[in-house]
């Protein structure tokens, strides 16, 4: 199995842990940890990733990770990433499909059948139709 590298965009320690701790249980990753806007494109101008969790309200200042996504699919070198947004908020959820996200989940749904298969479909793509 591939090692995959996640960025983890403006999560608090303790989410971002548990976030982290579910990814290793079940695939084979890195993860790399942002706060900001600032700080997500400077690792991204230095290594390559395969997929962004943006939180919606980033902890560093309670702004919207919207639009860190927004910046994100509005520049040609990141635009092609696939992105998750992590919010409990179907509205939120369809708000950043509509910027050209993928369908991400909430923290209350960690570890469910459903946001296992989203994650795997980014993070073992040629597995995506086998069990979770």
């Amino acid at each position: 199995m591939t090692l995959k590298k996640v960025l983890d965009v403006g999560n608090c320690g303790p989410d971002h842990s548990s976030i982290s701790s579910l990814l290793r249980k079940h695939f084979n990753v890195e993860i790399l940890r942002a706060d900001q806007a600032t700080d997500t494109f400077d690792i991204l101008e230095k290594q390559s990733v395969d997929l962004i969790l943006i939180n919606r309200k980033l902890d560093i200042d309670y702004s919207d990770g919207i639009d860190i996504l927004r910046a994100l699919k509005a520049t040609s070198t990141t635009q092609h990433i696939p992105a998750m947004l992590i919010t409990n908020y179907p509205e939120h959820q369809q708000q950043a499909v509509s910027l050209g996200a993928l369908y991400g989940f909430g923290k209350l749904e960690l570890g469910t059948p459903e946001t296992l298969a989203r994650l795997k479909s980014v993070l073992q793509p040629n597995e995506a139709n086998a069990g979770a």
